[in-house]
């Protein structure tokens, strides 16, 4: 059976590397790859999780995260974007990616999320541990709040949001203040990745 590794897929060499390197000082095994073809032709083999870049030419992560179930692989998915396009968060996180990080991400982070990712087969508790405590969170949203987490997730400005609901700019930034105290959130993508596992099956 072969090693459960980090198998990361960004066709951009120092991006891989830097991401390598960070792997490698916390002692997690890894192997690289330029494009998500060349992880799919040795993704049957493969355990562990899949870290990929969203942007890449040919396949991109949400096209690689859908061949991969079409082939039948269950590999866990972190997913990574330098543009922090949150609707293409939303749909990763729907098709089934267990996590979301915008570019530049900070190091703890994306490590403790590979961790958890390694561990996966035996965190289903865990993660409903979780998603009830999100979900307790959700619960404290006021009607409002919830209505601007709606404009948020479907990738609309502060100023479009206000539009819609007949407020003032200044109001969402405060509701949007209250969403990210409330649901303990420290960033967009983090808000996104709550709201989505709140919602998951």
């Amino acid at each position: 059976m072969s090693e459960l590794k980090a198998h990361i897929i960004d066709d951009d060499d120092a991006a891989r590397d830097a991401l390598g390197f960070l792997l490698s000082t916390a002692d997690v095994a890894f192997e690289s790859y330029a494009s998500a073809g060349a992880f799919l032709s040795v993704a049957k083999d493969a355990r562990g999780c899949v870290i990929t870049d969203v942007r890449m030419p040919e396949i991109d992560g949400l096209q690689l995260v859908k061949r991969l179930k079409d082939i039948g692989v269950t590999l866990p998915v972190i997913v990574m974007t330098g543009h922090g396009d949150v609707p293409l968060a939303v749909e990763a996180m729907k098709a089934g990616v267990i996590d979301f990080f915008e570019k530049p991400f900070d190091d703890e982070a994306i490590l403790e999320a590979v961790r958890r990712a390694m561990a996966h087969s035996g965190e289903g508790e865990a993660r409903e541990t979780e998603k009830a405590e999100i979900s307790a969170r959700m619960a404290t949203l006021s009607g409002r709040e919830r209505e601007v987490l709606g404009g948020l997730l479907a990738g609309k400005a502060n100023k479009v949001i206000a539009h819609d609901l007949d407020i003032s700019p200044r109001t969402v930034e405060i509701y949007r203040a209250n969403l990210m105290t409330k649901m303990h959130a420290n960033s967009l993508s983090e808000l996104v990745r709550m709201a989505m596992r709140a919602d998951a099956g």
